[in-house]
C-alpha cells in the first residue's frame, strides 16, 4: 500500500524531492519570487511522490494524450494532467497572467521618458545570441528559440514560447526563467561591476534633466495612458500578430486600470482574482512536469547554463546600448538604465536604484529605470512573437 519500496528503488526520485524542497526553501526563506517558486516547488514535490499519479505525462510518454477529452485525461492520468492539458498546453494561463501584469503596470514613467524605452529593446540581444549559440551546440532550432527566450527575464513569456516551440522542455525552461528572475539582485550587480565605471554610475538623471530639459511635454497624461495601449495594440497586432496573445492581454489589463472607476471591478478581477488563480495553477502544473525521467538530463544542465548566459547578455546589451548613446548625446544616461531593460518588473529597477544610491545618495533613478524596465516587458513579448512566427 505504501510508496516506500518504490522510493528506495528510485534514488533519482529522492533527488527530485530534495530539489523540490530546495525550490520551496528559496521561495520561503530567501523570498525569491515566492508567489511562483512555492507553487512550482510543491508541484515538483507532488509529481515525484511514487504512486501519487500527480506527474504530468507528455504525448511522447503516452501516445495520443493530447487528443483525449478532459474527462478521459482526468480519469486515466489524474487531475494534474487534466489541468496541464486544459490550461497550459492550450496556452491559456500565460496571457491571463500578462493581463494581470498589465493591470498592475503604470506606463507613466515610460511615456514621460520615451527615449529611455528604446533600451528595453536593446536588452533583448541575449535572446537571439543564445538562440544562435544553442543551434551551434546541437539544439534543434525550435528548442534553441525556447531556450533563448529565458534572456527576456519573463516567466510567462518563456512558458508561452516553450508551449509552442519546445513543450518537452517546459519544466526546465520555466524553472530557469523564474530562478534567474529571482536572482536579479545578484546578477545585475555582477554584470554592472565588470562593465561600468564609477563615473558612469554617478551620472545623475535629474541633473541631466535640468541641464538639458525635454522640449516635449505631455499635457494630459491620463488621456495619453488610455490612448497608448490602444495604439500600441494595433501596431503590434499588425506587425507581429503572433505576439498579440501576450501583448494584447497586457495592454487590455493596463487599459481597464487607466480608465478608472468605470472599470474598477474588471481591474480588481484582472489584478487579483484572475492573476492569483492563474499563478497558482501555472506554478503547480509547470512543477508537475519535472520528474526524474524528464528533468535529470544533459539538456537540462545546458538549459540552466544557457539561461544564465542569455540573462547576463541581455543586461550587458542594455548597458552597451547606453554607452554607445552617450558617445553622441549631450544629455548623458546612467548605464544602469540599460541594465533594467529586462522584464523583471519592478525588481530590476529597484536593484538599479539601490546601486545608484550606493555611489551617490542623491541619485534616485527609479522612475527612469522603470521606463526601460516596462518597455522590456513589451520587448520580450514581441521577441517571443517573432520567434514563434519564424520557427513554429
Amino acid at each position: 500500500m505504501t510508496a516506500l519500496g518504490e522510493l528506495i528503488d528510485s534514488p533519482l526520485t529522492i533527488l527530485m524531492i530534495l530539489l523540490a524542497l530546495f525550490v520551496i526553501y528559496l521561495g520561503i526563506e530567501k523570498r525569491f519570487e515566492p508567489l511562483l517558486l512555492v507553487p512550482i516547488g510543491f508541484g515538483i514535490l507532488l509529481a515525484n511522490f511514487p504512486g501519487g499519479n500527480m506527474n504530468v505525462v507528455s504525448s511522447e510518454m503516452v501516445e495520443g494524450i493530447d487528443k483525449m477529452n478532459i474527462l478521459l485525461i482526468a480519469k486515466e492520468h489524474g487531475i494534474m494532467n487534466m489541468l496541464y492539458y486544459t490550461l497550459i498546453k492550450t496556452g491559456l494561463l500565460p496571457p491571463l497572467i500578462f493581463m494581470g501584469v498589465g493591470a498592475m503596470t503604470d506606463f507613466g514613467p515610460m511615456l514621460r521618458n520615451l527615449r529611455l524605452a528604446f533600451f528595453g529593446a536593446a536588452a533583448q540581444i541575449g535572446i537571439f545570441t543564445v538562440l544562435i549559440a544553442a543551434v551551434l551546440t546541437g539544439f534543434p532550432i525550435k528548442e534553441a528559440g525556447a531556450l533563448g527566450i529565458i534572456g527576456g527575464a519573463d516567466g510567462p513569456t518563456a512558458i508561452y514560447t516553450s508551449i509552442i516551440l519546445a513543450p518537452r522542455l517546459l519544466g526546465p525552461i520555466a524553472i530557469a526563467a523564474y530562478s534567474y528572475m529571482a536572482l536579479v539582485p545578484v546578477i545585475i550587480p555582477f554584470v554592472v561591476k565588470y562593465t561600468t565605471s564609477k563615473n558612469e554610475l554617478m551620472i545623475n538623471m535629474r541633473e541631466q534633466d535640468k541641464l538639458h530639459p525635454s522640449k516635449t511635454k505631455i499635457n494630459d497624461l491620463r488621456t495619453a495612458k488610455i490612448i497608448f495601449p490602444l495604439v500600441l495594440g494595433v501596431i503590434v497586432a499588425l506587425l507581429v500578430p503572433s505576439a498579440t496573445p501576450l501583448v494584447g492581454m497586457l495592454l487590455f489589463g493596463n487599459l481597464i486600470k487607466e480608465i478608472g472607476s468605470d472599470t474598477n471591478r474588471l481591474f480588481k478581477a484582472a489584478s487579483e482574482t484572475i492573476m492569483n488563480t492563474a499563478t497558482i495553477f501555472l506554478g503547480l502544473t509547470v512543477g508537475a512536469t519535472m520528474t526524474a525521467e524528464t528533468f535529470l538530463e544533459y539538456e537540462t544542465l545546458m538549459i540552466v547554463v544557457g539561461g544564465f548566459i542569455a540573462f547576463a547578455i541581455s543586461i550587458f546589451g542594455g548597458i552597451m546600448a547606453v554607452k554607445v548613446y552617450n558617445l553622441f548625446a549631450k544629455k548623458k544616461i546612467n548605464p544602469l538604465i540599460g541594465a533594467t531593460g529586462l522584464s523583471a518588473v519592478p525588481m530590476a529597477s529597484r536593484v538599479a536604484n539601490e546601486i545608484a544610491l550606493k555611489h551617490d545618495p542623491k541619485n534616485h533613478i527609479l522612475q527612469y529605470a522603470m521606463s526601460s524596465n516596462i518597455s522590456g516587458v513589451i520587448g520580450s513579448a514581441v521577441a517571443a512573437g517573432v520567434l514563434i512566427a519564424l520557427l513554429s
